[in-house]
């Protein structure tokens, strides 16, 4: 008479493979819910990037363009005095509005976040600063041309007040007028930041700072200000980007007589020299990057986010 012996698997081996595969599908969890994510960042942003990088390598002839591979392209944009002449006054002007919308960004920001002292105020105001944000660019430009021009409202009354005899020519279709439009337009992009970073302070440190004898701009500038950084880099990113690509506001306030990069590329792609265009955008992102990286190295903007 012969017996059957039945045996069953361990329950504890089961156990470990359904606890490892859980674990695995865990740490691969991220990857998947990120997803999206990059689907939408490769098409929009590292596909169009990519093509341009490959379009700056090949050649034109008369109106075909001509895939092949040559350093033509960035041997005219680099030897060339023109192109550096156009980004230093690309930079110039980056250097200057990035100045004038700091000083006026921090202000703007330090009196909504330490001198109003009613959270309704606070977003009222700040509403009032996001107000012609509401239209676009170029009819905010267009704004300052009854201001600014030779019959303008500045002019006139600088004449009929008797201190000047002529209209002043440097207010309109002048570098002047290109730095006033830059400030009016992106001083916002500033304040935001530099806003959310100071809401952020702990008010005991200033009242601390204060106890122990620090006096207003001590207060200003050992406490605020440092804490306040991240929320400076971040403007100053969005400020410096916004200016070294813009045409628009260049060709417009300044007459056709100031130059930019974006709009040296602006008339290279009018003329249909797409490769040479497109070697300057790559110039112009690396240096940009460059400009970030060097943001980046300065102050650590992880704090604020």
């Amino acid at each position: 008479m012969s017996s059957t012996v039945i045996t069953a698997a361990p329950t504890g081996a089961a156990d470990d493979r359904v606890k490892g595969g859980r674990r695995r599908f865990a740490a691969f969890l991220p990857y998947l819910q990120s997803l999206p994510l990059w689907l939408v960042m490769g098409v929009f942003l590292l596909i169009p990037i990519a093509t341009i990088v490959a379009v700056s390598f090949w050649d034109d002839q008369e109106y075909a363009l001509v895939p092949t591979f040559i350093l033509d392209n960035y041997r005219d944009a680099l030897s060339s005095r023109v192109t550096w002449d156009t980004y230093l006054s690309t930079i110039r002007y980056a250097v200057i509005v990035w100045a004038a919308t700091l000083a006026i960004g921090f202000t703007v920001a330090y009196f909504l976040a330490f001198h109003v002292r009613s959270t309704l105020w606070q977003m009222v105001l700040f509403q009032l600063c996001a107000i012609p944000f509401l239209t676009s660019n170029i009819i905010r430009m267009i704004s300052w041309i009854p201001f600014l021009g030779r019959n303008g409202l500045i002019n006139q009354t600088l004449i009929d007040l008797h201190l000047t005899d002529h209209p002043l020519e440097f207010l309109l279709f002048s570098p002047f007028a290109v730095v006033l439009a830059f400030v009016h337009l992106y001083t916002l992009f500033m304040v935001v930041p530099i806003f959310n970073t100071m809401m952020r302070i702990d008010r005991a440190l200033v009242e601390a700072a204060r106890d122990a004898g620090a006096g207003p701009l001590s207060v200003l500038r050992h406490v605020i200000v440092p804490l306040s950084l991240p929320g400076m880099s971040i403007g100053t990113i969005f400020v410096v980007t916004l200016v070294m690509g813009d045409f628009v506001t260049v060709q417009m306030m300044s007459g056709g007589q100031s130059a930019s990069v974006g709009l040296l590329m602006k008339n290279e792609i009018s003329l249909l020299q797409y490769p040479s265009a497109a070697a300057h955008a790559v110039v112009l992102l690396v240096t940009v990057l460059l400009m970030v990286w060097a943001i980046l190295r300065v102050v650590d903007i992880r704090k604020e986010l």
